[in-house]
């Protein structure tokens, strides 16, 4: 396994999974950093019982997960859990940044299944990564999908 290609295909993914848990670009591309590091320290330790894939996904929920406790022990002055809003005159890209915004209030198991599902991970590799089984990780997205449906919905605007 050539660790070039490993992190070209995918760190882009990896960042976006890291910043639908953390909802803060400067961590998540920390935390990507630090994902593709223990991939480079571990890779030879990589035994082929699950795809490469999942392996580092694992990996990066693992440190988004650490991460979310360390801040959570820290005292911290309370930010918004919404994205600011940019001034866009394109439609798709604001239904994406409402998207974006929609997702960041969900809770964070939620979060990371979506962003998992978003980057077209297929479902028996999301239960893998998260640990819930296949029936449990189907149901969620269901539910998940139903909750933005309805956000967009209430928005109206689109």
């Amino acid at each position: 396994m050539d660790f070039d290609n490993l992190y070209s295909e995918y760190s882009p993914k990896i960042f976006r999974v890291c910043l639908s848990y953390l909802n803060d670009v400067e961590q998540a591309h920390d935390l990507t950093q630090e994902t593709f590091i223990a991939v480079w320290q571990n890779l030879h330790t990589f035994r082929h019982k699950s795809d490469i894939g999942t392996w580092i996904y694992r990996i990066a929920c693992n440190k988004c997960l650490r991460q979310i406790q360390r801040d959570a022990r820290m005292q911290k002055a309370p930010l918004p859990a919404r994205l600011p809003d940019v001034e866009t005159t394109d439609v798709a890209q604001q239904q994406h940044l409402f998207l974006r915004n929609c997702i960041s209030e969900l809770p964070e198991l939620d979060r990371i299944i979506i962003g998992l599902f978003l980057e077209d991970i297929p479902q028996e590799k999301i239960a893998e990564i998260t640990g819930l089984s296949h029936a449990n990780v189907r149901v969620k997205i269901h539910r998940i999908k139903e909750k933005l449906t309805q956000k967009f919905n209430d928005h109206g605007s689109f």
